[in-house]
């Protein structure tokens, strides 16, 4: 019997001319797949720090709502606004399945929500759990029930998705400065308490997520994205992951939430191993704020140079190809013109790759190329089309890494779905091989770098360079010395 292999060590080998060789190994979680890697010894393998694992989440999550960041405790909230109206209506809004927030478990937090309204004086029947869907699709019964928190269908306690297109369950507030017209989930805005859940992590577009994300995008028309997510805003330099000040996306999501408002949030951080690093409870602006700058400190990887071979995964959030985006995109600043990149996802939700905008969009930058695309996309003559912010992304990392040198593979792609997408087909590595879904990963995972680093030797590289963000898009690569994010110690 052969002996394990340490995960995380480094091996010795004997090489084929005599020498020996060091392998490194690595677990990656890709998804609900745990991948096992080997890549050549002197490759850097990218980790996000961390705060540190909360050893007793329930009390973290307790503790954190009684001592709530620029507002009084939720149970508080509820009880005044049942003064004038002992009839109070109360919103929970929670994130869909694209986002690992944690709301069942020993680190769930909607329960402890849930609980303390109930203890106020809110009837169940008064309460609904809104899914912040965005222009994504709702969310189905097995889906919810799998996501939250058994006590809510229990309790008779109703679920309802945001519906972006039904104008009925819409309310207009306005335009922002920037000109975005505010359609805002009605139900939200006409309920008496209005709270706000989620997830605080790195987020290529707003700098983190979390906080005013729950309002906008999660709860606009879709006509509201026309600003928010149209082609020029996106432009910005500014428009980037770990950044807030001064990122128009940013800010053009924060105004919009100020309008709709919020009485109360929860958000909170994890670890690369998606266990709860902190809770942050209280103010809209507050609460965020506080937990985005853990996120800054925790996420930022500082690094020097440039590599030949990037390796990434979407990790849970990549359920689909619109949202691997994200991780394509945090890999940039690793890359140069002649760099190789090995994407790798489990895109295990319904529909593999997205909704038929993000499609039909995708399909134009697969068959034009990025730059045309990027023209195409600036023209006036361009009709604004919901999720084609995803594919500018997509364009971005195009624009620097040519198909040819980008390989794509997930499990769940057909062979129609690659001819959408741009890149070079992974699965040509196992030749139609079948299996469990994680050795089809690890297989192409093995011979795509073999492939790479032949490529590049041929190419004339006399020393590679190769990385491996191991947390895919929630690891930040900074370069130098991180010294725009230092790591600080202690948990809200």
């Amino acid at each position: 019997m052969e002996a394990a292999v340490e995960i995380g060590r480094e091996e010795r080998i004997d090489g084929n001319g005599g020498g020996v060789l060091t392998v490194k190994h690595e677990q990656l979680q890709i998804g609900s797949l745990t991948v096992e890697g080997s890549f050549p010894g002197d490759t850097d393998i990218l980790t996000m720090g961390t705060h540190g694992t909360i050893r007793e989440p329930a009390a973290a999550i307790a503790a954190s709502m009684a001592d709530p960041l620029g507002c009084p405790p939720l149970e508080a909230i509820a009880e005044q606004k049942q003064l004038s109206n002992p009839d109070a209506t109360a919103v929970v809004v929670i994130s869909d399945n694209t986002r690992p927030v944690p709301y069942k478990g020993d680190a769930g937090i909607l329960w402890p929500i849930l609980d303390r309204l109930l203890h106020a004086g809110v009837d169940a029947g008064n309460i609904t759990i809104l899914v912040a869907t965005g222009t994504h699709r709702g969310l189905t019964d097995p889906e919810l029930r799998q996501m939250l928190d058994p006590r809510v269908f229990q309790h008779g306690i109703a679920v309802a998705n945001h519906d972006c297109r039904n104008q009925a369950d819409l309310m207009y507030l306005g335009e922002t400065r920037r000109g975005s017209r505010i359609h805002i989930n009605r139900r939200y805005m006409e309920a008496d308490i209005k709270i706000l859940t989620g997830l605080v992590e790195s987020h290529f577009m707003t700098g983190v997520s979390g906080g005013r994300k729950s309002i906008c995008p999660g709860l606009i028309g879709e006509e509201s994205t026309y600003v928010f997510h149209g082609a020029s805003m996106l432009d910005s330099p500014q428009a980037r992951d770990l950044l807030l000040d001064g990122n128009p996306c940013h800010e053009e999501a924060l105004e919009v939430a100020r309008w709709a408002g919020a009485d109360f949030i929860v958000n909170v951080t994890l670890d690369g191993d998606f266990h709860l690093t902190g809770v942050y409870a209280g103010d809209l602006e507050l609460a965020h704020r506080r937990a985005a700058e853990a996120v800054q400190s925790a996420a930022a990887i500082p690094f020097q140079g440039s590599y030949d071979i990037v390796v990434t995964h979407g990790g849970l959030v990549g359920i689909n190809h619109y949202q691997t985006a994200k991780a394509a995109v945090v890999a940039l600043p690793l890359l140069h013109s002649q760099s190789q990149m090995i994407l790798l996802a489990d895109n295990s939700d319904q529909d593999p790759i997205g909704s038929t905008n993000y499609r039909t969009v995708l399909h134009l930058l697969t068959l034009m190329g990025a730059e045309r695309f990027d023209t195409l996309l600036h023209s006036p003559d361009w009709p604004f089309i919901p999720e084609q912010w995803q594919v500018q992304m997509w364009a971005r990392v195009l624009s620097l890494l040519p198909s040819r040198r980008f390989v794509y593979y997930s499990p769940q792609f057909q062979a129609e779905h690659y001819a959408l997408v741009p890149g070079c087909d992974g699965s040509q590595y196992i030749n139609g091989a079948d299996g469990p879904p994680q050795e089809r990963l690890a297989t192409v995972l093995a011979k795509a770098v073999g492939h790479a680093v032949d490529r590049a030797k041929a190419e004339g590289s006399s020393r590679l360079r190769i990385a491996v963000l191991k947390n895919g898009p929630y690891g930040i690569p900074v370069p130098g010395e991180s010294t725009a994010y230092p790591r600080k110690e202690g948990i809200h």
